[in-house]
């Protein structure tokens, strides 16, 4: 149920979110190609101008939300590294249900969202250039770096948070539950664009 439910609400971003001429398009947005062969997701990395959402679930699926076989996309997984890469001006759509998720890199303009709670017992995010990250988590510890112009709107609880940023990047923890918190601005810079409320 939670996955039909996920698979319409991201076809339905993807289709309205998504500005594009109706002559410019060949095929049909809601179009998901499921790719059957990833297995023993540990790590992420997203380049590009994508849209990832994750979740959690007892095994891990990877759901691309575009034809993926006639875009100039790479989605590859080498020793529990999955790598996400999209040039194009549209933003490749992915939808990825993950076990055990421990670090996640996101570079370029892409945006990862968390769908519902995303769990992790030790998870270490990094932010590059303008990627943004809106995450509702349950954990035990958080390593974030957001660097550049990166964005991050975090959410949820966490017991033990380390987090670092750039005086350029932004970084929302207003409704994050920490019970032990340690932040830090990265060297070089005066003031942060952390908000806490």
């Amino acid at each position: 149920m939670k996955k039909s439910v996920l698979t319409l609400a991201i076809a339905l971003c993807a289709m309205l979110g998504i500005k594009q001429p109706a002559s410019a398009s060949n095929h049909s947005r809601n179009e998901v190609t499921a790719l059957l062969e990833i297995r023993s997701i540990n790590k992420i990395e997203v380049h590009g101008n994508v849209e990832l959402y994750l979740s959690d679930g007892t095994t891990d699926e990877v759901n691309v939300f575009n034809n993926y076989y006639s875009e100039s996309a790479l989605v590859q997984n080498q020793n529990g590294v999955l790598t996400i890469s999209s040039y194009k001006t549209q933003k490749l759509v992915v939808w990825i249900t993950v076990n055990d998720l421990r670090s996640l890199s996101v570079y370029d303009r892409s945006l990862v969202k968390s769908f519902g709670k995303l769990s992790a017992i030790d998870l270490d995010v990094k932010l590059y250039n303008d990627a943004s990250a809106l995450l509702n988590l349950d954990g035990y510890t958080l390593n974030l770096k957001v660097s550049d112009h990166a964005k991050a709107d975090l959410e949820g609880t966490i017991t033990e948070a380390e987090l670092s940023y750039d005086h350029s990047s932004y970084l929302n923890i207003t409704n994050l539950n920490c019970e032990h918190l340690v932040k830090k601005e990265n060297s070089g810079n005066k003031s942060g664009n952390l908000v806490i409320l």
